[in-house]
């Protein structure tokens, strides 16, 4: 929790639900993604909704990259950032950088953009999901991301286990990890509004998991591939542990469904990028031995099949939020169902099988996943 006064008034930010030891991995701490920048603004960089606030807090996340939808220049965010998760008005202005890091006080803040409604409710069409309208000469029009410059704007690459990622959002700055698991059904944690109204859980489908990149207020940042700076996945939940994003082509199948074409703004150029590190020398990155390393695509799908026939059963244990696949535990070549369980001390939770139908189950202690 972070405390801003306002006239006299204490108003408390929660910036993230993680521990204070988890900040060490860190790259930039994200000071440079929390300040107001001089338009045309870079992504990857807090925002909100002018009226994202609470009777005794504001909040915000990130603004995580410039799109074009129907032909004009957009911001891509969540549904639960831009949209409340619903509660926003059509038209609400788009601040830069958000409430949370204004001492929750629109005057000053950049007015980036105009929410354009909720297009893709959240809930609806297994993504969490929103778009903002950019305003003239107020977005950078390459689609540069802060610490990482204009992503490759196509092709799209899809998820694969052991593949290198990074992001640029609000709180962790630019941070690199590598995909921990794929088809992830995992339970997601919301609450209405500004962490004001009543909590409600989404479960999603066939989600990506990641080691952990991000914390509170990254959620809207955009997942690339360190090779090519692909658009991946889009960021929207996690743990302390763990990173949770929409993969990339289920976010632009919520949009086209509408009728409106949906492309990402980019440079060519950075497709030809190769190995993509944080700037920052203390970025936690994943041993290089490892990125790139995963089982192959029969072992996966064979993988997926097994966990489908179990995953009715390993859903109804106590304590499991989240069944995918991924690596085996000390040979990330071979697939592995991963089970993730709620454990409050860290410890593996007892009573998981070793392996299933001949496939073995990796179990990942973690908090409940919430949306950041």
């Amino acid at each position: 929790m972070r405390t801003v006064t306002r006239r006299s008034r204490v108003w408390i930010v929660p910036v993230a639900v993680l521990c204070p030891a988890t900040v060490a991995l860190l790259a930039d701490s994200g000071p440079a993604h929390q300040v107001k920048q001089t338009p045309p603004i870079k992504l990857g960089t807090s925002g909100s909704g002018a009226d994202f606030i609470g009777p005794a807090f504001c909040c915000g996340g990130t603004l995580g990259s410039a799109v074009l939808y129907g032909g004009q220049l957009h911001i891509l965010s969540n549904n639960h950032i831009l949209a409340q998760s619903g509660s926003a008005a059509p038209g609400e202005d788009t601040l830069q950088p958000g409430l949370i890091d204004s001492a929750c006080q629109v005057d000053g803040d950049n007015i980036v953009g105009d929410f354009i409604g909720n297009v893709v409710p959240l809930g609806t069409a297994n993504v969490d999901v929103a778009l903002s309208l950019a305003r003239s000469g107020m977005v950078d029009t390459s689609g540069a991301i802060l610490d990482i410059g204009p992503p490759c704007p196509s092709p799209l690459l899809a998820p694969t286990i052991g593949m290198g990622v990074v992001k640029s959002g609000r709180t962790t700055g630019c941070s690199n990890g590598t995909v921990q698991a794929t088809n992830v059904n995992v339970k997601i944690q919301y609450q209405v509004g500004c962490n004001q109204g009543k909590k409600f859980t989404i479960t999603y489908t066939n989600q990506i998991s990641t080691t952990r990149i991000s914390a509170g207020g990254d959620s809207g940042s955009l997942i690339l591939s360190t090779d090519g700076l692909k658009p991946t996945a889009l960021l929207y939940a996690g743990s302390s542990t763990v990173t949770i994003g929409n993969p990339i082509e289920d976010v632009i199948n919520a949009f086209t469904t509408t009728g409106m074409s949906f492309s990402f703004v980019g440079s060519n150029k950075s497709c030809s990028t190769a190995g993509f590190a944080c700037p920052a020398a203390a970025v936690a990155a994943p041993a290089a031995a490892f990125v790139g390393l995963g089982p192959s695509a029969g072992e996966v799908e064979f993988a997926r099949r097994i966990k489908e026939r179990h995953e009715p059963d390993l859903f109804a244990r106590p304590g499991v939020v989240g069944v995918g696949v991924g690596s085996a535990e000390g040979d990330p070549t071979r697939a592995a169902i991963v089970v993730y369980v709620v454990s409050h001390d860290g410890a593996r939770p007892r009573g998981l099988p070793a392996e299933l139908d001949g496939v073995k189950v990796r179990v990942i202690p973690t908090e409940p996943f919430v949306a950041f």
